[in-house]
């Protein structure tokens, strides 16, 4: 399982040592040990560790002195310690001393699962939010999202008004028009962009377990819930919370949320105990939220509450202006990314690219360039490299259109676009469409590409498939 959650645990104990390196590794945690705090230092400067558990109390070298010596090699490390000694002092000096959380002995392996879920929960958020800040220098920042149209400039000056408030936002638009992108903008454009951004999709999630998934569960709160577990809410205390899909939320959550977003608390599964929560919420729908309300799907005092600043995404095909700088900014990326030199598209690919109307949006056209930066042979995209229903988008979506009509269309297209990237040599152009030479001369006279040659009455690859021949 690649990028898991690395642990050393480190104690001069070979049993204790052992059965929590066993506990911990059934839990799907990539785990390693050491002895002692002097090989625990080499293991930490050798390879990359996420936390270490250690044990207080050992010879040469104590949990501390060891806390303090990788803290040196890396201050942000988390480190809980392990003591058998549970008294006020010994854990107010393990929290002074910088550790992220103490242990008593003899462990508790649930409490010691807890804890340690607790660290990797927080890990891997500051760890998605550093990369996102850091894809923001590229992309994801406000001026660097791609837009020059007139609807993307105004789209792009509501999010400037609305990041620096503590307003809730609702974000609508078609699939793939780039909602989680403007969130992402907006919350780093804020006062809370040091805080953690949390996304929900409401409904990717099953609703058996969404309100788990939000506001946490207490211990035995339902069957199966042998520990407590933090919810989204309290994961992005401080900081953003990203509802998308809100309008696949139950009206029994719908509930609970107006709630949050009235009284700044919840209650967790299985409690009663209210819990103050600091987040601000943007909330996300491709669905036409007034006709939820209509039918009864919706709540409509939840609607006001949510919608007190909108941003409506428009598709990719009313924005062609943004259609060319998109493209041009997929190739490098992927072209990059892939390790690539691509130099760019012949004009007839272009060309379809700028014609076709994309209803998956900007997330179609995303793909599109990938999926061709990663298959193409050459250095220039071609229509060859597109889908087919890209390249004949007709075919797609006329279902009365004649078959032998939308082939020979795509042939002419293939051809043209073969022949611009050869520099108009023929034998390089039928290589790269896959045909003999004699077989495209016969296609450039059928379709009117070159006036002489003989009368193109049958085509030369078939003849030889039928197992005749012919002489040049």
């Amino acid at each position: 399982m690649p990028n898991r959650f690395r642990i050393l645990v480190v104690d001069d104990e070979p049993v204790q040592r052992e059965l929590i390196v066993s506990f911990l590794k059934k839990q799907a945690f990539d785990v390693s040990s050491a002895e002692s705090g002097t090989k625990a230092v080499e293991l930490f400067r050798q390879d990359s560790i996420d936390l270490i558990l250690t044990d207080q109390k050992m010879p040469h070298m104590s949990g501390l002195d060891l806390l303090q010596a990788v803290r040196a090699i890396n201050p942000e490390i988390p480190v809980i310690l392990m003591t058998a000694f549970g008294s006020i002092e010994a854990a107010v000096s393990a929290i002074h001393g910088g550790a992220t959380d103490y242990l008593t002995k003899p462990l508790n392996l649930e409490e010691l699962l807890y804890r340690i879920r607790k660290v990797s929960d927080r890990y891997r958020m500051i760890n998605e939010n550093r990369e996102l800040r850091e894809a923001l220098q590229e992309r994801h920042r406000i001026e660097g999202i791609i837009g020059e149209s007139g609807q993307m400039l105004e789209v792009l000056s509501l999010v400037r008004r609305a990041a620096p408030s503590e307003a809730t936002v609702l974000i609508r638009g078609e699939s793939g028009t780039g909602k989680e992108l403007i969130a992402k903008a907006i919350h780093f454009a804020s006062p809370r962009a040091s805080g953690p951004l949390v996304k929900v999709n409401c409904a990717a999630l099953p609703e058996t377990l969404l309100e788990s998934e939000l506001f946490g569960h207490e211990k035995g709160a339902f069957t199966g819930a042998v520990t407590s577990r933090q919810g989204r809410f309290e994961l992005a205390n401080g900081g953003t919370l990203f509802l998308d899909e809100i309008g696949d939320l139950p009206l029994h959550l719908q509930a609970k949320l107006l709630r949050v977003l009235q009284e700044r608390e919840y209650e967790k599964v299985g409690s009663s105990r209210p819990v103050g929560v600091n987040v601000r919420i943007l909330a996300a729908s491709h669905r036409p939220l007034e006709d939820l309300i209509k039918a009864g799907q919706l709540r409509e005092d939840l609607y006001y509450r949510l919608n007190v600043v909108t941003i409506s995404l428009p598709p990719l095909r009313d924005r062609r202006p943004d259609l060319a700088p998109l493209i041009d900014h997929f190739l490098r990326l992927f072209a990059e990314k892939n390790s690539k030199t691509i130099r760019g598209l012949t004009p007839e690919a272009r060309d379809i690219l700028l014609r076709y109307d994309y209803p998956g949006n900007v997330r179609e056209l995303e793909n599109i360039i990938e999926r061709a930066v990663v298959l193409t042979r050459d250095d220039v995209i071609g229509i060859g490299d597109l889908p087919l229903t890209v390249q004949s988008p007709e075919v797609e979506g006329d279902r009365e259109t004649n078959l032998t009509i939308a082939v020979e269309a795509l042939e002419r297209r293939m051809i043209r676009d073969a022949l611009a990237r050869s520099d108009d040599v023929q034998t390089r152009a039928a290589e790269l469409l896959g045909i003999s030479e004699r077989a495209l001369r016969y296609k450039l006279i059928k379709y009117g590409f070159r006036e002489e040659a003989s009368s193109p009455d049958s085509d030369p690859e078939e003849t030889q498939s039928r197992g005749q021949s012919g002489v040049e």
